[in-house]
Formats: C-alpha cells, structure tokens, sequence
C-alpha cells in the first residue's frame, strides 16, 4: 500500500503487515525545485531493521544527499515493537510500535527522506532472548519471501546506491544481521531478469556500502567518558559481540557537519530510544556532534581494490556535490 501525507501530518497505523510506502511531500522553492529535476533519477536506499536505525550511524549522509536533491528512501524491516521504552510516559508494549512508527516519520522529515517503507515483520529482540522465538520475528522469516519484496522495491526506485548494515549488523543484533543478509541478495538479484520475474525489470545499482561504525569511535568514545570520570563498562558488551568496523577497511568518511542538527533532530524523534539514560547522551552534546559529525562506509560492490578511498557515494557515477 502506498499513501501520501504533508510534512508535519502523522498518517494512520496500517491494518495490515503487508508493506506500507509513505511517500513525504513538502511545497519547494523554485530553486530547489529545479534542482530536483536535474537530479531526480539520483537515488539512495537505505535498509535498516528498526525505527533510528537510520539516524545513528547514516542520518548525516542521508540528510547530506537529500539535501542536494538526491531522492534517499528508507526501508524498514520492522516497527522496533519489542524495544526498550526510555520513559513510561511515552509509550506502553502494547503501544509501542505505533509510537516508534510515528518517531520514524517525524526523523524521515527533519532528515529529507522522501520516501519510508515498512515491511511489516515483527522486532526479533537482542539475541538470546525469548522473542527470537516468535514465528513472527523478523529472523524467523523466509528469505524468500523477504527478498522478492526488496528486490520489487529496488526495481522500482532503481537506486544507484544502496546502504545497509555490515555483516555483523553493528553490535550483532539478530534483525540487523537479518537485513544485512536480505539486502545483499537482494542486491545481486534485482539485476537477474529470470529471478523474481513478477517484481518488475531487472536493475542494477552501481554500489552497495555497508554503514561502518570504526573500532576507534568506540575507543576515543570510551576515552572521553574515562576522562570524565563515567562509567564505561557497557563497552565490555560492545566488545564481546564485535562492535566496529575495522579502520582499515572503510572506504569512504564522510563530513556530515553540514547536516548534524539534521541528524540530531532525527535522534530526538526517537524519544522512546534516545532518552537521557542512552550511552550516547553520557557525552556533553557538543562532543557527542563532534564525534557524529563523520559518517563511514565500507565499499562491499563492486569489490574494492587494496587501498581504495572514495570522497563520496556517488563520485563517478554523475554529480552530487
């Protein structure tokens, strides 16, 4: 199903679990409409598993390109049901996916998202934990299936780019490891006109990159709060399930200073997750922007020759600066 709404207008919770397209719309200049007519076929797709996924390690980039009028949409595998709840005040279990739908739409709009797709899966939990059990879950879903409704959604926007989660899905949650494993199949297969052959014509995007939080933020991040004097002993979890990306195999940084009150505004949408207890918010909010103000990304196609640095997502392939 597929609906418009203005900025600013939450639309009604789906009935169904079918996947659920918003499309944002918001009145333009005529400069920046212009611009959006000679940029229109420049795409980004962003797959994530839940609600702020997209604003922590990639909001910068995503509002970064919106902003020069490239078209960025976001897919979402689930509506983050079984997450935490910050304060009780905003949100019940029960209530919960609804609350984090309408967090997503309002961080889709301060970032310039055009476009959000929830699959409709339900939240698969942190590894280990009794929702993984849920023939509902995310994880427990048939790649099949999951991988015919990405490959329709990237036939249809025919993205040059596409963005998810490395192999271990950041900190090695069970749904990002999901979407990761989905959205690479998927990516190989939109291009094989015999796969899938009811989902639309075959396309292929130029690149897929991987979102790539670097082993060294996490050191220089538990550094500043030992210089503080704060308690760092989550970062012992963090270590155990394989956080951060090597440094050396990021291929791309990029300098998102230019949209962080973009990105931070996307983190406030998240309120249920992003509340004052969060390991972020431990950092004063000029540090913490300071340190969000570089975004990574590890080249994953085509395979990248030793050594490779790109200064964009897009270089090569038409212009965005």
């Amino acid at each position: 199903m597929t609906g418009t709404c203005e900025i600013g207008q939450k639309p009604s919770t789906p009935r169904s679990e079918a996947p659920v397209t918003w499309t944002l719309t918001k009145a333009r200049d005529d400069t920046v409409t212009r611009k959006m007519t000679i940029t229109e076929q420049r795409t980004l797709l962003a797959l994530f598993a839940h609600p702020d996924d997209e604003a922590f390690g990639a909001g910068g980039t995503l509002a970064r390109y919106a902003a020069k009028g490239v078209r960025v949409a976001l897919i979402c595998a689930t509506r983050g049901e079984v997450g935490g709840i910050a304060d009780p005040r905003l949100a019940t279990p029960e209530t919960l996916a609804q609350v984090r739908e309408a967090e997503l739409h309002c961080a889709a709009e301060a970032l310039g998202i055009s476009e959000v797709t929830f699959l409709g899966y339900r939240d698969s939990g942190m590894a280990g934990t009794s929702e993984n059990e849920d023939p509902r879950a995310f994880v427990n879903v048939a790649a099949e299936e999951v991988v015919a409704q990405l490959v329709g959604i990237i036939r249809r926007l025919r993205p040059q780019v596409v963005v998810t989660f490395e192999p271990n899905g950041g900190y090695g949650h069970p749904d990002h490891i999901a979407i990761h494993r989905h959205t690479v199949a998927a990516f190989h297969a939109a291009v094989d006109p015999t796969r899938y052959p009811d989902q639309g014509a075959a396309w292929q995007p130029a690149r897929l990159f991987y979102t790539a939080i670097p082993r060294s933020f996490f050191l220089e991040m538990r550094d500043r709060l030992d210089a503080m004097g704060a308690d760092t002993s989550e970062f012992a979890r963090f270590e155990e399930s394989g956080a951060g990306w090597p440094d050396e195999k990021i291929h791309v940084t990029l300098d998102v200073a230019g949209a962080i009150e973009a990105k931070w505004a996307a983190l406030q949408c998240h309120r249920t997750q992003f509340g004052p207890d969060n390991l972020f918010r431990r950092l004063p909010e000029d540090a913490l922007k300071e340190m969000m103000s570089r975004e990574h990304f590890a080249l994953a196609w085509p395979e990248p020759s030793p050594g490779l640095q790109l200064q964009d997502l897009f270089v090569g392939l038409g212009e965005t600066e």
